[in-house]
């Protein structure tokens, strides 16, 4: 039988003491804001959230559907409070709009929070007055561990935590950018750089595990310059400027997004470095169709918002059900650009 991981493996796993941990895991003060999370985040990869009762069902339960049950109340829709996270987003307001739509298509209520930074604003939300939430986007674990103690059902949209469980709802990323890189390597391009920070997001992070295993199932040698795909790269005319003096160009960027291919566009562009003429430039999301990238992957990112509405009233009434993982497929684009950073044999 499964022990419970201990507070003692906790601080062995993360190097802090038996007192750090237990004042995290029971959210008292005494630990920076930073080790808490790195705590949280630790237990939860240890499978100490997982651990706890009434997060899985018996195998003989009778799953319920939600199709022919009349609704009334209200969701809470939780946005994130970071740059380029909100609803005036080209990326974030569409998803909006979906979980809005399927809201009123159930005759629900729809009520929208800014993540708070007060610690104790989720303690003046009334539980019986809220159905679900569904959250869009990276939300702080700080906020996901005080979510939980409201005790209500959670669908997570495009994030995910090891120090909360719930059912999340995300493209499928992984697949999408291994698609990409197969037609780039169908084109026969060799040489690769990827940029984005990996650490960002959990949808960077699967973009680049794509990106990797992609060059790995073809054989393809690959020397990732660390700064490109690291929280430098926030910075990216200083890092990209710094990253390319001294070492080789690569025939294709592959940006974790399409803001960040923009954005490396402007800082070749400084560097004189022209897309397409010198090299070539991928993107993710198809946020800016004018951009003269290779590629992009289309999202249908109302569908994003809607399913998760869907799965929200499905957990409602499958309390105990074990946590899902949904992915919807998404549509990869290929352009044909003038002045191409290579020539290739293809008639």
């Amino acid at each position: 039988m499964k022990t419970k991981v201990t507070i003692q493996e906790i601080a062995d796993f993360t190097g802090v003491s038996k007192f750090a941990v237990s004042r995290a895991l029971s959210g008292k003060s005494g630990v920076s804001p930073q080790t808490r999370d790195m705590i949280l985040k630790a237990a939860g990869q240890l499978g100490y959230f997982k651990d706890q009762p009434g997060q899985a069902a018996g195998r003989n339960q009778q799953l319920q559907e939600p199709e022919n049950r009349k609704w009334a109340g209200a969701v809470l829709v939780l946005f994130p409070n970071v740059r380029y996270q909100n609803r005036e987003s080209l990326y974030w307001g569409p998803v909006f709009d979906g979980i809005s739509t399927r809201l009123n298509q159930k005759g629900l209520d729809i009520l929208t929070l800014t993540e708070p930074s007060n610690d104790h604003m989720f303690s003046l939300l009334n539980p019986q007055g809220i159905l679900g939430i569904v959250t869009v986007g990276a939300v702080s674990t700080q906020n996901l561990m005080d979510i939980k103690k409201l005790n209500i059902p959670v669908v997570m949209v495009d994030h995910m935590d090891p120090a909360f469980q719930s059912d999340t709802v995300f493209t499928d990323n992984m697949h999408s950018m291994k698609q990409i890189m197969t037609k780039l390597i169908s084109k026969g391009y060799k040489k690769y750089q990827f940029i984005g920070n990996i650490e960002d997001a959990q949808s960077f992070y699967e973009r680049w595990i794509g990106f990797s295993s992609a060059l790995a199932d073809y054989k393809i040698e690959h020397r990732q310059l660390p700064s490109l795909i690291s929280p430098e790269i926030e910075n990216i005319h200083e890092t990209l400027g710094k990253a390319l003096a001294g070492n080789e160009l690569p025939e294709v960027f592959v940006c974790a997004n399409d803001i960040t291919a923009m954005f490396a566009m402007e800082a070749l562009g400084n560097q004189g470095i022209d897309v397409p003429g010198h090299v070539q430039v991928t993107g993710f999301d198809n946020t800016y169709d004018s951009l003269p990238i290779m590629a992009t992957v289309n999202i249908d990112k109302e569908l994003l918002g809607m399913r998760a509405v869907d799965q929200l009233l499905w957990r409602i009434v499958n309390p105990d059900s074990n946590y899902e993982r949904l992915l919807i497929q998404a549509d990869v684009i290929v352009r044909e650009l003038n002045n191409a950073a290579r020539d290739t044999d293809e008639p």
